[in-house]
C-alpha cells in the first residue's frame, strides 16, 4: 500500500490515510481479504506519530473498510457491489464539488466546466483503452 501524505496541506494527516485507503479499496487495490500494513510500520513508513495512523483505522473500521483481528493484524473488509458503487460516487462528488467551487470563483461557466471535464475523460479514458489492448 502506498501513500502519498503531504505534511503541509490543510488536510489533517489522519484525513489524508482514511481518503488513500478508502480509495484504493474502492479502486480494487487493496482486495477484501488482504492484510495491510501494521500501526507501527505504517508510521514509520510515512513518519508520523503511529496515533495517527491507528486513529485513521479506527475511523475506517467504523465506516466498514477495514477489519482488525486481534492478535492478527488489519485487513481490508469484503464490500458489496452496491456500498463500493456508493463509495465510488462519493469520492467523485467531493471532487466535482471543490471542481466546481473553483470554476465559480475563477467565474468559469458551467460549459465551459462541463467541456474541460469531458476532454480530461477523453484524454484518461482513451490511455486506459490503449492499455487494455496490448
Amino acid at each position: 500500500m502506498l501513500l502519498e501524505i503531504d505534511h503541509h496541506s490543510g488536510v489533517p494527516i489522519y484525513r489524508q490515510i482514511i481518503e488513500q485507503v478508502e480509495q484504493q479499496i474502492v479502486a480494487g487495490l487493496l482486495a477484501g481479504g488482504e492484510q495491510l500494513v501494521s500501526v507501527r510500520d505504517m508510521a514509520k513508513q510515512i513518519r508520523v506519530n503511529p496515533m495517527t495512523v491507528s486513529k485513521a483505522y479506527s475511523l475506517l473500521e467504523m465506516e466498514g473498510y477495514i477489519e482488525r483481528q486481534r492478535g492478527v493484524g488489519v485487513f481490508v473488509a469484503k464490500l458489496r457491489k452496491d456500498r463500493r458503487d456508493a463509495a465510488k460516487r462519493h469520492i467523485i462528488e467531493g471532487i466535482l464539488k471543490e471542481a466546481a467551487v473553483k470554476a465559480v470563483q475563477l467565474e468559469i461557466d458551467e460549459q465551459e466546466l462541463r467541456d474541460l471535464l469531458a476532454e480530461q475523460y477523453e484524454r484518461f479514458y482513451s490511455r486506459s483503452e490503449k492499455r487494455d489492448v496490448k
